[in-house]
């Protein structure tokens, strides 16, 4: 009942409550990152923020998230000829999105980086925007739109150049030798910021009647899709502002130059929008009018330059039939180690690229603008330790929270995207049922990265990789479906691999999955890090012998030189899991609950880490008491990143009242929050033999969390 418009828009639209709906969308901007990294990247985050604007009447934007993949900003091999290093493209990335963002005036929710050799020839660069509307707008709903034959075609905001071109096609193939570097576009936030604001405004003086961004393919797919409203359409590309002369009609037509917004305005609105326009410095021009003959009509200066029927158009592609080959890959898992103590494998976990602190580059991004954060993308006693999910005031005055978080792991694709796809996703929900959202008001967005698909001479294994694709699909379909969250919005990228001097580079299968919820009470929320000496730690969710993929087994192999990550990777049973995310809503509701983390990357070891740092305190914990299956070793308890798995803190004398909520779950007691002893706090786990396996200073961790990307 609270979905409003999901893939027909350019975002997809919920009902939060009575007084709001949310509009959410995830781009991706990889190939013009991989060749101009800070251009490429400022306009992914520019443009995505036009996709909520140009939703219906049109959003305003409450926040900003971000995530990147990148090949280590350390590597030392040979980087292909044309591509950029991993670091520098790093830096590009980070400051053209964080000035995109900052300089919009919008928050960044949250963000975050994966590492991987994969992501060499191409990185990629993840965007996503949430905005906000009425329900109603001057008396209509305001995810509807409507042209009617008559109605003026306006083009609102920056100018026309050569930037931009093909930028569409050039993303949808493999990067190469000749891919144009012009085809990245040119952003400008505060040409933007201009044109959102007066926009707002003409919204709400019912000054035009439908809005959709000019983003790939410019006036081409701005204008060809509105038509369909209609019935058509008629425009003369040389009323359009260009940049400089000399662009050929052709050229105005597909530029996909940013900051600008094409809107249908009745006739006899054409004053007052002209006027308002005029008085808040945004150009405006009227390119042609709305019809309903079919047709969509290209002119300049009065000559006719082009004409297509609306059903070709928009229908006259046909259908790619592909043939899709599933083979389980056969990867080798390590040699097990003998039992003994684990305290040098969780520094190195905690030190490694995909674990360890982003602070540095993070805090570039602003997430204080608006003043809405309530849990902020990092939590704890000296703010350093990320945030399991950001949750903003949805209304000043209110309390009611709206959630953001997300699921990303690559690497369970080596063994199985199935897995992969039902892994993330309940990653990106558990996150926002442990932070105190509603199980029942969970929105998601997929956003699908891959290699090149298509079985061809350049890429034989392509039955293969439309197997994992399908694969994929089928997880996201039965994952969504189990737990009532409805994807509203998405994108799919197939073409991430790069051709440089006869090497071929190709990402693993990479799906984002991005998670919106409401929170009921912000007095509720709960954030991850342990809180004060005393606490009882609960473990909720069986740990299983999954360890295959993993950032453990990955270590292991990187250390020993080879590629032995395989076994049983994590896999989710959504029967068990809905009843342990039932049992927290529960346990939020009581208040009892002081801290919830969701142990990931690096599973019970690093989850407790985190917790202590951020609390600035020590814990001892028994993995004999910890929810496991029987064939479970102390590898598996410590550093197995099953699912659907919660770390919770209570006061003492809450715990009877906890294990009432979580009775007859795989809950359990497994030790208690301690200060220091002797002036040191240490986090200390006691193995299935009674011994310590870990006995680490917390400073010592916080250390080893800090050091690795703390200088670059």
């Amino acid at each position: 009942p609270w979905l409003v418009s999901v893939f027909t828009d350019n975002a997809g639209v919920i009902r939060f409550n009575r007084r709001l709906n949310l509009v959410c969308k995830v781009e991706t901007h990889n190939t013009p990152s991989a060749l101009d990294p800070y251009g490429g990247a400022l306009t992914g985050i520019v443009g995505v923020n036009r996709d909520p604007m140009g939703t219906g009447l049109g959003a305003e934007m409450l926040c900003n998230t971000w995530w990147y993949c990148f090949a280590s900003p350390f590597y030392r091999g040979e980087v292909p000829p044309g591509l950029f290093h991993p670091r520098r493209i790093r830096d590009g990335v980070h400051q053209g999105v964080v000035d995109g963002g900052n300089q919009s005036g919008i928050p960044y929710a949250r963000g975050g980086e994966l590492f991987d050799e994969r992501y060499l020839g191409k990185p990629l660069v993840y965007c996503g925007t949430i905005g906000t509307m009425p329900p109603e707008i001057d008396g209509r709903p305001s995810h509807r739109k409507e042209i009617r034959p008559g109605d003026l075609v306006v083009m609102v905001g920056g100018r026309i150049g050569k930037d931009g071109i093909h930028g569409a096609t050039f993303s949808s193939e493999q990067l190469h030798e000749e891919s144009p570097s012009q085809a990245v576009q040119i952003g400008d936030p505060i040409t933007q910021r201009k044109m959102y604001e007066f926009l707002l405004e003409a919204r709400d003086r019912g000054l035009y009647r439908a809005i959709t961004d000019n983003g790939a393919g410019g006036l081409s797919c701005s204008v060809g899709e509105m038509s369909t409203l209609s019935g058509g359409a008629e425009i003369d590309l040389a009323r359009a502002p260009l940049k400089y002369p000399g662009l050929k009609p052709w050229e105005i037509f597909l530029s996909e130059a940013q900051e600008r917004m094409t809107v249908a305005v009745p006739p006899e609105h054409r004053h007052a929008f002209l006027e308002l326009a005029r008085r808040r410095e945004v150009e405006v021009a009227v390119l042609g009018r709305f019809t309903d003959t079919g047709l969509l009509l290209v002119h300049y200066r009065g000559e006719p330059v082009g004409a297509l029927h609306l059903d070709f158009l928009h229908r006259g592609c046909p259908r790619m039939e592909l043939e899709a080959r599933w083979t389980p890959p056969q990867i080798p898992p390590p040699r097990r180690r003998r039992r003994g103590n684990r305290g040098g494998d969780l520094h190195r976990l905690l030190s490694s690229l995909n674990i360890c602190s982003k602070e540095k580059k993070c805090r570039m991004y602003d997430h204080e603008v608006k003043g809405r954060t309530v849990i902020k993308p990092f939590v704890g006693v000296y703010s350093e330790v990320p945030s399991d999910a950001t949750v903003f005031l949805a209304e000043y005055g209110g309390r009611e929270g709206i959630a953001v978080a997300e699921g990303i792991n690559p690497y369970y694709s080596d063994i199985d995207t199935y897995h992969m796809t039902a892994s993330v996703i309940d990653i990106a929900v558990r996150r926002l049922v442990g932070a105190g959202a509603s199980l029942d008001h969970i929105a998601g967005l997929d956003n699908f990265c891959w290699p090149d698909p298509v079985y061809s001479e350049q890429t034989p294994d392509g039955h293969f990789k439309l197997a994992q694709l399908v694969r994929a699909n089928q997880a996201l379909y039965d994952v969504t479906v189990a737990y009532g969250v409805p994807c509203i919005s998405g994108k799919d990228s197939m073409k991430n691999d790069s051709i440089r001097g006869g090497r071929k580079i190709s990402i693993p299968p990479t799906l984002l999955f991005t998670a919106v919820g409401r929170v009921p009470d912000l007095r509720r929320a709960v954030t991850m890090y342990f809180k004060e000496p005393g606490d009882s730690v609960f473990v909720v969710g069986l740990t299983r012998d999954e360890l295959g993929a993993s950032e453990y087994y990955r270590m292991l192999a990187a250390r020993r030189g080879d590629n032995r990550i395989g076994g049983r990777v994590p896999q989710v049973d959504t029967g068990s899991a809905l009843k342990i995310y039932r049992a927290m809503e529960e346990a939020h509701r009581a208040g009892i609950l002081k801290s919830v983390h969701t142990p990931v990357l690096g599973g019970l070891a690093v989850g407790l880490a985190l917790a202590a740092i951020g609390g600035d305190v020590g814990a001892e914990i028994d993995l004999g008491a910890v929810p496991r299956q029987e064939e479970c070793g102390e590898d598996a308890l410590l550093f197995a990143e099953s699912n659907s798995r919660f770390i919770l803190t209570c006061a003492e004398d809450d715990c009877s009242r906890l294990g009432r909520i979580f009775a007859g779950l795989p809950a359990a007691q497994v030790g208690r929050v301690t200060g220091p002893a002797d002036g040191v706090r240490r986090l200390q786990i006691r193995g299935l033999d009674g011994r310590w396996v870990v006995d680490e200073t917390v400073p010592a961790l916080r250390r080893s969390f800090h050091r690795t990307l703390e200088k670059i």
